[in-house]
Formats: C-alpha cells, sequence, structure tokens
C-alpha cells in the first residue's frame, strides 16, 4: 500500500493567526501523523492517526494519503517561504472583500423591506469559500446550502445576478424565482443551495458520479471536473450524509466534502449536538482522508484545498475537510442573535458593610458555588474538563473579575449566567481572527502588497455591489405567467393555456373537457 502524506498536525491543529509558517516547517508537510495528536477547539484528548488506522480495521482498498503538492510548488519557487504570489493574493482579497460588502449590504436591504423570506449572511466565513472555489475551474460544479450568496459570487455568479435574485427580480440568476436559499446558475455550475440541510450532499454525489461516469465510460478523457458540496456542522448528524460518504468512497467519485463547522447550528451547541464533536474522523471510517483546517485563515484552507482538488482530479476520489469557522452575525437576519448572545453582566454588588466573619462565609459558599457551577456546566456539554478553550475562559473571568467568588454569589448561582460569559469570550476571541484581517496581515508582512492596492480593491467592489443594487431595484418584477414555469415537465408548465392564461380560469378547465 503506497502512503503519501495528505497533511501535518498543523492542518489538524489550528494555529495562532500570527504563527510563523517556515520553509522546514510546511503546512502541508510529508510528515508522518503516527503517535501524533490533534486538537478540535483545543481539546486536549489524544487522536488516533486518521490516516494509518490499526491492521486490523485496514482495507486493502483503503484509501490512505494524497500527494504532497506543497512540497512540490516549493521545489519550484524561488520564493519558498510564501503560500501565495502578489497576484494570488490580490485574487483571495477582492473575493473575501467581494463576499463580506455583498452580505453587508444583503443587511441593509432586507431591513429596508426590499428582500423577504430568510436571508442567512456568510460573515466571517468567507476564507472558506474563497480558498475553495477561487481553486476550481468553470466546469467543476459547487453544491451549496441556504447560506449561499457568497458561494455563488466566488463560482463567479455576477453580483447583479445574485442581488436580483434576493430582489426577487425576473434578472436575478433563477429570474426571481429561487430567493436568497437557491441561488443556481448552469453557466457557473453552481447546483444550487438547498434550504434542507443535507438535500445538497445526495446532488453534489450525483454530480461527481456523472464526472467520473463521463470519463471512464462515455471516454471523455479530458473530463476531470470535480464537485465540492458545502455543508453545515449541523447536518453532519443526518443520514444522507453518511450515505454519500460511503458512496463516494466506493465509487471514488472526485468530490470534496467540506464542513464549515462555524459551532452552531442556529442556537445548538455543536459540542452538545455531536456525540464525538471532530467531524474530519467520519472519513477515515469511510476510507476517505479527513482533515481539520482552521477556516478563519484562507491561506491553510487554500493549502488543504489544493490537495484535496488534485486528488479528485487525478481519480483518487472523495476528500472530508472539515473547516473551524465562525460566523458574525446571527443564523439568519430574521435572527437577533439571542440564541448565542452574550448578554451583560450582573450588576457587582459589595459586602464591605459585611461582618468579617460573614463575609468569610459568603466567600466559601461562593467559592464553591461557583467552582459547581463551572463543573455542571462542562458536564451538560458533555466536554472534559481539560478543554482548553473553557480553561481560558475561567481564566478569563477570574482575570475580569477578582472578586468573582463573593461578588458573584447570588448572580452566579445559575449555569445560564455562566454560559453568557462562555460565549462572550467565544464570540470575542472570533472576533480578533477575521479571516480578511488575517490576509492583509500575512502580504503586508511579506511585502506583497501595499494599502493604496488593497484600497483600491475596496472602492471597486463598493462601486460594483452599490451597482448591484441600483441594478436589482430597477429590473422588473417576474409576469404572473411566470408562475408556474419550472414547475412541471412542460416549459410552459401544465396550469397555463395556449393563450398564456391560467387554465383554472377557462370553464371547460373545471369541467374537465379543456385539452391539456
Amino acid at each position: 500500500m503506497t502512503a503519501m502524506s495528505f497533511s501535518a498536525t498543523k492542518v489538524l491543529q489550528p494555529l495562532p493567526l500570527n504563527s510563523t509558517r517556515s520553509a522546514e516547517k510546511p503546512l502541508l508537510g510529508n510528515q508522518s501523523l503516527k503517535g501524533s495528536s490533534s486538537s478540535f477547539l483545543g481539546s486536549s484528548l489524544s487522536l488516533k492517526n486518521p490516516f494509518f488506522p490499526p491492521q486490523s480495521q485496514r482495507r486493502p482498498n483503503a484509501v490512505v494519503a494524497v500527494s504532497d503538492v506543497v512540497k512540490e510548488k516549493k521545489s519550484k519557487s524561488k520564493s519558498s517561504n510564501l503560500l501565495i504570489t502578489k497576484e494570488e493574493g490580490l485574487v483571495l482579497y477582492e473575493d473575501m472583500v467581494l463576499g463580506r460588502a455583498f452580505e453587508d449590504m444583503c443587511a441593509q436591504m432586507y431591513y429596508r423591506g426590499k428582500m423577504f423570506g430568510f436571508v442567512h449572511l456568510y460573515n466571517g466565513q468567507e476564507a472558506v469559500s474563497t480558498g475553495f472555489i477561487k481553486l476550481l475551474k468553470k466546469e467543476d460544479s459547487v453544491i451549496s446550502t441556504y447560506r449561499d450568496h457568497v458561494h455563488a459570487l466566488s463560482k463567479g455568479v455576477p453580483a447583479r445576478q445574485v442581488m436580483s435574485e434576493l430582489f426577487g427580480k425576473t434578472t436575478g440568476c433563477c429570474r426571481g424565482q429561487g430567493g436568497s436559499m437557491h441561488m443556481f446558475s448552469k453557466e457557473h455550475n453552481v447546483l444550487g443551495g438547498f434550504a434542507f440541510i443535507g438535500e445538497g450532499i445526495p446532488v453534489a454525489t450525483g454530480a461527481a458520479f456523472t464526472s467520473k461516469y463521463r470519463r471512464e465510460v462515455l471516454k471523455e478523457a479530458d473530463c476531470d471536473h470535480v464537485t465540492v458540496a458545502f455543508f453545515g456542522d449541523g447536518t453532519c448528524n443526518n443520514g444522507q450524509f453518511y450515505e454519500c460518504l460511503n458512496m463516494a468512497a466506493l465509487w471514488k467519485l472526485p468530490i470534496i466534502f467540506v464542513v464549515e463547522n462555524n459551532l452552531w447550528a442556529i442556537g445548538m451547541s455543536h459540542l452538545r449536538s455531536t456525540s464525538d464533536p471532530e467531524i474530519w474522523k467520519k472519513g477515515p471510517a469511510f476510507g476517505m482522508p479527513g482533515v481539520h483546517v482552521d477556516g478563519m485563515d484562507v491561506l491553510k484552507v487554500r493549502e488543504v484545498a489544493k490537495e484535496a482538488v488534485g486528488r479528485a482530479r487525478r481519480g483518487e476520489g472523495p476528500t472530508l475537510v472539515e473547516c473551524e469557522t465562525y460566523r458574525f452575525r446571527g443564523h439568519s437576519l430574521a435572527d437577533p442573535d439571542e440564541l448565542r448572545d452574550p448578554g451583560t453582566p450582573p450588576d457587582v454588588f459589595t459586602d464591605g458593610d459585611m461582618p468579617p466573619k460573614q463575609r468569610e462565609q459568603k466567600h466559601q459558599k461562593g467559592t464553591l458555588m461557583l467552582q459547581n457551577s463551572f463543573r455542571n456546566a462542562v458536564e451538560y456539554i458533555q466536554v472534559p474538563l481539560g478543554n482548553l478553550p473553557f480553561k481560558l475562559y475561567y481564566l478569563i473571568l477570574l482575570h475580569m473579575y477578582p472578586c468573582t467568588w463573593s461578588t458573584y454569589l447570588e448572580s452566579i448561582e445559575s449555569f445560564f449566567d455562566l454560559n453568557l460569559f462562555i460565549l462572550a469570550a467565544e464570540k470575542n476571541h472570533y472576533a480578533t481572527r477575521d479571516p480578511i484581517t488575517a490576509l492583509k496581515k500575512y502580504m503586508f508582512e511579506n511585502n506583497l502588497v501595499n494599502e493604496a492596492e488593497l484600497k483600491a480593491i475596496d472602492k471597486k467592489i463598493d462601486e460594483l455591489v452599490e451597482e448591484s443594487v441600483e441594478f436589482a431595484d430597477a429590473s422588473p418584477v417576474p409576469a404572473r405567467n411566470q408562475l408556474l414555469e419550472n414547475v412541471f415537465a412542460d416549459p410552459r408548465g401544465f396550469g397555463i393555456g395556449p393563450d398564456g392564461r391560467y387554465r383554472c380560469e377557462d370553464p371547460k378547465f373545471t369541467e374537465g373537457t379543456a385539452q391539456v
């Protein structure tokens, strides 16, 4: 069995944004994972090597690795310490800024009554879309979720078409009939956003099967098209996910399953809803590589995507990639984000007038209560006490409120109060890890760009988004006779007569004598 390394532990264990990448320790190096440990959200749990299961569990046809694209690239490049060129960096930056600016404008238009229904924004997750989709060819397919605007933009669908679709206008990519959650473009091979979680994964698997069928059965030698399926952490508890992992591995389909793990399924914490929160480990269970990558760093995502896409094009089968990311807004624009709202810390009360003995008793009781509350909170969401983030949150509490033992005697009596602080720390942590800011920092530190070049891109994108709004606002709404089009196999719809009128308006229709 040939074993080529997909990834080093630096992929499986996200690094801080200011971590140093070096030629000696590449992001995706040809290093063995045997005996190493990796983390999910800083967990101290030791993980077994996902690519090399115990000998007794190995199958002859198990997929254990992919080629080392990064090492090959570095041997050909003079600037071996850089992961991107200036041109590549500008492309990545422009795409991420377009996604962010477009979504911010969507929020404005929604609250002005220009959009209707549910609108789910992508703010904070741009590194995932850009890192994967900007590596694809036009012929490659992308399948998204209800959070699909930015995926469509990254794949090349014009901003004016996406905005018009959100406005419900005929100039939209679906002529106004899809709306926010159902972006589709045959021209750009965006095969749809899907409102129900998990329903896009079988479609993506079918698209990947089409590519394999065309190449191997129809003998289209140039058909090396791949499919990328995006979905969230909540989807990974549904049956379609596992069925399609099995089918894709069984038939070695050219597909990449990309989990955009933003830690929350609406208001349900991923840690509470999943028995094993490390989604990437489910890949090796089906005979495909599983990778966990920092989804807030577009460069790390891009390097992993290169490996996975290259592997699919070579006919080596699917890959499961878990991108740990975070959405900066609520689940949708109809969600004020109260389900994970950190709230306002309770008012601090003093005990300066209390007799010393009573004050000491109060401190002791408060200490015990806070400790128990913390332990109960950890046990409630089934996370080991050794979990790093919870240690950090605990230390943050003690640092912010040195009198915690006494001053929170009354206010910390419930798990809810502590949970608010945990969520506040979580939000603050990811707010400092904005993927656009991180990319700018990397390019500045490596002298790839200057401030003027990035400001020019910002101005270009602002004008583009403004123009898309003006275009969408001026576009016509769909005609009444378009309502039943694309519903039935007949392009005109069985509900419309030869004269363009609804058949139900014809008396003969209700009498059963109309010709259909």
